[in-house]
């Protein structure tokens, strides 16, 4: 029997799919672990790989929307027969020829058919990016090496790993000088972060902070030429860090995902946005207390963690922020489970934090660094993306003072974390220098009213300013 390929369930809020992109052809071979479809969903795109080895027959074309568990396509072994339709295959009217026959068929179709080779040459994405699997680019840092400069040889000429392993072999060959990592340029860590997330080599970026420091805005002004490796293979093209001015980008994939919730989002539902300033001494101190505490275990807790646990342990009095609308009803959620926005090039993508409200700052610390890695490298599991029901966004990185964060339909709040700054404050008839940080809270005015919202919100801020609460 056939083993089916299903259109693959990603988080329980999933209700329909398509397959973006076949990766293997309609009668090509395929080996287990490779990539065998794309899939696109309303909140994520994801590349399924196969399960078992064999001939992949299609089911259904490219964009035919299906739901969550449909066959979408069937692996033949080697000693079963293929149906030319699975059609007629279903009434069995339709001749069928086993994969052996398949397979002369096609080697006598070479002898009289031009053999056209296809391009293998790295594929460049409409954003100016190259096509690579996470698998690629994460060996490509390791080894210190421009994953761009290697051969595609994956589907669509994708770089995968063996690529980047010929690479590396070919460069051991030329040179005895031991590559390098990313970690060893000078550079702060916002740049070292950018780079790794955009591919980019920082041996081939100026610096112009102190001392030549690389910094944020060197990375992403860089225009990188292909490496040394593509030069000596007489490679001239450069590749730049994202689209140029007179570029016309295509509203596809995750790009059109996003446009489409967020619209949706807004046209859905009643959302309502308010602003609060939380004195975050205590808070600072806390952190790097922590910071110090937990560095042998390579634990790092940031700020928007300690607004995950604030949110996590505020949602538990206040249910109706934790909750779903609908026209009949609205459901009071029973878990907590905080989704916490992540920005790629590509598009933001939303892992959850399950269970928040039962974690220890450690272990939520832990875990937001989990998915916050997983997310750049592509790596996160579907389970990563399930089952929300509120949402914590920051753009205090940014240097940002406030903004109106979209709620991530069907939940019925999110929250948005903004910069740390000095403030000032009143201590008797002097004025003080302190820590201060708007939070951005955006509701549902259907499913609750503004003053259990800003109830909502004076309790995280009371929870940031007295943070020994999130410890217990």
């Amino acid at each position: 029997m056939p083993k089916e390929i299903y259109l693959v369930k990603v988080g329980m809020s999933m209700t329909e799919g398509m397959v973006s992109e076949w990766f293997i052809p309609d009668g090509g071979e395929v080996k287990k672990g490779d990539l065998v479809y794309a899939l696109e969903t309303e909140k994520v795109n994801l590349d399924v790989d196969a399960e078992y080895d064999g001939v992949v027959k299609h089911a259904v074309e490219v964009g035919v929307t299906l739901e969550p568990g449909d066959v979408v396509g069937y692996i033949f072994q080697a000693d079963e027969e293929i149906p030319e339709d699975l059609v007629g295959a279903d009434n069995g009217t339709t001749s069928k020829t086993s994969v052996e026959d398949k397979v002369v068929h096609l080697e006598a179709a070479k002898e009289t058919v031009p053999v056209v080779v296809a391009d293998q040459s790295p594929k460049v994405n409409s954003d100016g990016r190259v096509k690579s699997s996470p698998a690629a680019r994460r060996l490509a840092l390791e080894l210190g090496l421009d994953f761009r400069a290697a051969e595609g040889s994956g589907p669509g000429g994708r770089i995968i790993e063996r690529d980047i392993e010929a690479l590396a072999g070919s460069m051991r060959e030329k040179t005895p000088v031991q590559l390098t990592t990313q970690a060893s340029f000078k550079a702060s860590p916002l740049a070292k972060k950018l780079a790794e997330t955009r591919g980019i080599d920082l041996a081939y970026v100026s610096g112009t902070g102190p001392g030549g420091r690389i910094v944020q805005l060197d990375v992403e002004n860089a225009e990188i030429s292909v490496t040394s490796a593509s030069s000596e293979r007489g490679v001239t093209a450069e590749l730049s860090s994202g689209p140029h001015a007179g570029d016309v980008v295509p509203v596809k994939g995750m790009r059109k995902t996003i446009a489409t919730r967020m619209h949706q989002s807004l046209m859905e539902s009643a959302q309502l946005s308010m602003d609060m300033e939380v004195l975050m001494d205590d808070a600072v101190k806390m952190r790097t207390g922590l910071v110090e505490e937990w560095a042998a275990e390579g634990i790092k807790p940031t700020y928007t963690d300690l607004v995950i646990k604030a949110c996590a342990k505020a949602l538990t009095s206040h249910p109706m922020m934790n909750s779903q609308f609908s026209i009949e009803a609205i459901s009071l959620l029973e878990g907590v489970h905080v989704g916490m926005a992540v920005a790629l090039p590509e598009g933001l993508v939303v892992p959850v934090v399950r269970n928040a409200d039962k974690l220890s700052v450690k272990d939520l610390a832990a875990e937001t660094s989990r998915l916050a890695k997983a997310a750049r490298e592509g790596t996160l599991g579907l389970d990563d993306y399930a089952g929300g029901t509120f949402t914590v966004s920051a753009l205090g990185m940014y240097g940002v003072d406030s903004f109106t964060p979209i709620i991530n339909s069907p939940q019925s709040g999110i929250m948005g974390v903004n910069r740390l700054y000095d403030g000032m404050e009143w201590e008797g008839e002097r004025i003080v220098k302190s820590k201060k940080m708007n939070l951005s809270l955006t509701w549902d005015h259907r499913a609750l009213d503004g003053a259990p919202a800003a109830e909502f919100l004076v309790e995280v801020k009371s929870l940031l300013e007295t943070p020994f609460r999130l410890l217990v």
